[in-house]
C-alpha cells in the first residue's frame, strides 16, 4: 500500500515538476490520464493536501499547486529503477495517442518543445531557417507559441518563445496507425560524411534510460549539426527503429506521404535481416534511421543560444504548424 501511495505521489510531482506553473488538480489528473494513469480528482487532491503537510508542493490562490524545492528535491531522490524504460514509454503512449490522418492531413502530431529567449529570436530565427534547409530536421513544419501558451504538455514562461519541431516518433505513429507495428530501439550520435551517414558513434537504447538520448548529446556538447548542416561532415541526432520486413513497400509508400507532409522521413531505410550501418537486425526485421527533430536545435545551442529543449513532449495538431520558411513572418505577427 504505501509503495502504491509513493508511486502515486511521484507520478503527480513529475507532472507539477514539467510543467513548472500553478495547475488545478483537474489539470493534474487530466495530464496523469494521457500517460496513462488512472487516478481520481478526489485522491489527487487528497494527495496534494498531504504533499502540502510535507512541504513537497504549495498552494498559489486561485492557480492551483506548484512543486517546492523540497518537491523537485523528491523527485531527483526517486528510485532509478522507476526512471529507467520512461522516454520508451512516452514514445508508446504518444505514437499509440495521436490520430494523425495522412490523407487528409489532419489530426495530431508528436512535437518536441524548445524554449528561447524572446531576446535571441531574431538570431534564432537567422539560424533555424538554413538548419531545417539543409536536411537534416525532421521534415520543414514547425510551431510558434507565445509565453502562457500551453505547447503539448508543456506552457511557455514568461521571457520565453516556445518553438515546436516535429518529433521523430510521429513517424512510429502513422505506422503504426497503419498497422505496422514498430519498435524504436535506440537514440544514437550519427556520424555524417559527405553529407551522408556513416557509423553511429554513440547509442543509448530507450529501455535503459530516463532521458532522451538527444537531449543528452547536445547539452553535453557531443553533436555537430551545425558542420552536417555547413558541410555535410559533423554529428546529428539520430533515432533507430524497427519494422516487420515484410512491410517494406507500405514503410517506402507511407515514408514518401510523410515528406511530401512536410512531417520527414526515413534518412536510411534498410532490407529485411541486412544491417544497417553495421547495425544488426534480426531475421524478418527491417532497421530504419530517422533524424532526430531537436538537430535544428542543436545547431541553436552550438551557436551559444541556451536553449531548454523537451524532447517527447506532447501533441500538437497538424494544423498549427507551418512552413520554418514563413517562422520570421509569424513571429513579427505575433509579437
Amino acid at each position: 500500500m504505501r509503495e502504491r501511495i509513493e508511486k502515486k505521489r511521484l507520478a503527480i510531482l513529475r507532472i507539477l515538476k514539467e510543467i513548472e506553473q500553478p495547475i488545478s488538480s483537474q489539470r493534474i489528473v487530466e495530464l496523469l490520464h494521457e500517460i496513462g494513469q488512472e487516478i481520481s480528482e478526489r485522491t489527487v487532491r487528497f494527495h496534494l493536501k498531504d504533499m502540502d503537510k510535507d512541504g513537497l508542493t504549495e498552494y498559489v490562490e486561485r492557480r492551483g499547486r506548484r512543486i517546492t524545492v523540497k518537491g523537485q528535491q523528491e523527485v531527483g531522490k526517486a528510485r532509478i529503477v522507476d526512471k529507467v524504460g520512461f522516454i520508451n514509454s512516452k514514445i508508446d503512449y504518444f505514437s499509440y495517442k495521436m490520430n494523425f490522418d495522412l490523407i487528409r492531413k489532419t489530426g495530431t502530431v508528436v512535437i518536441n518543445i524548445s524554449f528561447i529567449p524572446v531576446k535571441n529570436m531574431p538570431e534564432a530565427i537567422d539560424i533555424l531557417v538554413p538548419a531545417f534547409e539543409s536536411g537534416f530536421s525532421m521534415g520543414n513544419l514547425i510551431g510558434l507559441y507565445m509565453p502562457g501558451n500551453v505547447a503539448g504538455h508543456e506552457v511557455v514562461p514568461e521571457g520565453y518563445i516556445g518553438v515546436g519541431t516535429v518529433c521523430s516518433f510521429t513517424l512510429n505513429g502513422v505506422l503504426a496507425g497503419r498497422g505496422i507495428p514498430v519498435s524504436s530501439v535506440f537514440g544514437g550520435l550519427l556520424e555524417i560524411e559527405n553529407g551522408k551517414p556513416s557509423r553511429f558513434v554513440e547509442i543509448i537504447k530507450y529501455d535503459g534510460t530516463s532521458i532522451d538520448p538527444l537531449e543528452i548529446f547536445i547539452k553535453s556538447g557531443m553533436t555537430d549539426a551545425t558542420g552536417a548542416a555547413d558541410i555535410g561532415k559533423g554529428r546529428i541526432g539520430a533515432n533507430f527503429l524497427e519494422v516487420p520486413g515484410t512491410a517494406r513497400e507500405e514503410v517506402i509508400s507511407i515514408a514518401k506521404e510523410m515528406k511530401k507532409a512536410g512531417l520527414g522521413s526515413f534518412l536510411t531505410l534498410g532490407w529485411p535481416g541486412h544491417s544497417v550501418l553495421q547495425i544488426p537486425i534480426n531475421w524478418g526485421r527491417m532497421g530504419g534511421i530517422v533524424i532526430g527533430g531537436l538537430n535544428p536545435i542543436a545547431v541553436l545551442e552550438e551557436s551559444g543560444i541556451n536553449v531548454v529543449s523537451k524532447a517527447v513532449s506532447g501533441l500538437v495538431n497538424y494544423g498549427d504548424l507551418f512552413s520554418v520558411v514563413d517562422l520570421a513572418s509569424r513571429f513579427k505577427q505575433l509579437s
